[in-house]
């Protein structure tokens, strides 16, 4: 299960780092002209990488991995909604600067946790990595969560406009689901459950910091 772990840790940092190299060299490239481009560019490899890391949640399920369920439940379902609901669904969304600094904020976070995981994996514990990895996510997971709820902002003209996902029942149900109220109702729970993932990001990085000075003192 350690090699299986490894070569899936493997996997979605190959597919991280590709989609960070390549925004940074687009950036570098073609300057702000890159920014709107930015999904129709790498949001193929995007999507799939959201997909695979839905595998993170059985592998918690059935005890190959001992992160805490209900925080990684949150984060990846998080990143599922508004990337396959809110901005795949709605092109007009895709082409919008906030996309851009979503997918970078996102794609830092994944580089950094991946390599470390494929080091964990293999007993080696780099100290400076460890403070990275549990360090940096305390600032930039709440940049990322008010770049979702930006797009979410964004995106209500359109879901009100185009009607997507909205749903009337036909008589004699009386009964409606206008798209727009759900999304915005999603963002309490999103801004909610931000407050909770932090506690778990600064527990966490408490008992590893811990874990890797006592370590880092032993070898």
């Amino acid at each position: 299960m350690n090699m299986y772990l490894f070569l899936y840790d493997l996997m979605q940092f190959c597919g991280h780092s590709w989609i960070f190299t390549n925004m940074i060299i687009r950036f570098m490239t073609f300057g702000k002209e890159s920014l709107a481009d930015t999904f129709h560019s790498i949001g193929f490899v995007m999507r799939l990488c959201q997909l695979l890391s839905v595998l993170e949640i059985l592998h918690i399920l059935i005890g190959i991995d001992k992160s805490r369920l209900l925080p990684r439940f949150l984060q990846i379902t998080e990143r599922i909604i508004v990337l396959f609901v809110v901005i795949n669904s709605q092109e007009e969304v895709q082409g919008k600067y906030v996309v851009c600094v979503l997918f970078f904020l996102w794609n830092l976070l994944d580089v950094i946790r991946y390599t470390y995981n494929m080091l964990a994996r293999m007993g080696i514990y780099y100290l400076p990595l460890t403070w990275l990895n549990f360090s940096l996510c305390i600032p930039l997971y709440p940049l990322s969560v008010l770049a979702k709820g930006f797009a979410i902002c964004v995106s209500l003209p359109y879901f009100e406009s185009f009607g997507t996902y909205s749903i009337k029942l036909p008589f004699p149900f009386t009964f409606s689901i206008y798209f727009p109220y759900v999304l915005k109702m999603y963002l309490l729970v999103l801004f909610a459950g931000m407050c909770f993932i932090i506690q778990n990001l600064i527990s966490e990085r408490t008992a590893h910091l811990r874990t890797g000075n006592i370590k880092n003192k032993r070898s």
